[in-house]
């Protein structure tokens, strides 16, 4: 812990006043390009307002969402707004921002995108506050295609693209020689 920062954080955690962190994807600002992390912090995680949420943190690795508008530009889309924010609203169970109360989806945790976690997870992790830490890798989808049988059908694919370009290659050779600008 450097310079007494993992001590503060430790103190934050530890008084239970962190309600969310999103780990945002870099180049949304035109000042830097580093990725950011929002902190959203709270007095009671027991208002009467929400669900209880005293010893919770929730984390979002939100570094995935966005859009390049230029080479070091990202823009967040509304869509991607509104899934962090619903993420964060229905943990919370904000059922009053719902425009009707069973609009709101129940909160589950998401791999590679979101995770509740314990204050005591949390300790276990030596209070460090990085989402991606705790959301863990998205799950991926088994295709059910054996690993040999799929290598087998991609190297024929390539094979396959090779002598393709080999051909366009050719004909390319043949029409600048065809112009005079062969070899």
């Amino acid at each position: 812990m450097n310079s007494g920062e993992g001590e503060i954080r430790k103190a934050i955690i530890d008084a239970d006043l962190v309600d969310c962190m999103v780990a945002l994807p870099g180049q949304l600002f035109y000042s830097t390009q580093i990725p950011v992390c929002l902190w959203f912090l709270t007095r009671s995680k027991t208002d009467g307002k929400r669900r209880h949420r005293k010893g919770e943190t929730l984390f979002i690795d939100a570094r995935k969402l966005g859009t390049l508008i230029d080479r070091v530009h990202r823009e967040l889309t509304d869509a991607d707004i509104a899934r962090i924010a619903d993420t964060y609203h229905s943990w919370r169970g904000d059922k009053s921002l719902a425009p009707q109360p069973s609009s709101l989806t129940p909160y589950s945790d998401l791999p590679g995108f979101c995770k509740s976690a314990k204050t005591a997870e949390i300790a276990e992790h030596g209070y460090v506050l990085t989402p991606g830490r705790y959301v863990g890798a998205e799950e991926v989808e088994d295709d059910a295609e054996p690993f040999a049988d799929k290598m087998q059908r991609l190297v024929s694919e390539l094979n396959s693209q090779f002598a393709e370009s080999a051909k366009l290659e050719a004909a390319i050779k043949a029409n600048l020689e065809g112009l005079g600008y062969g070899r």
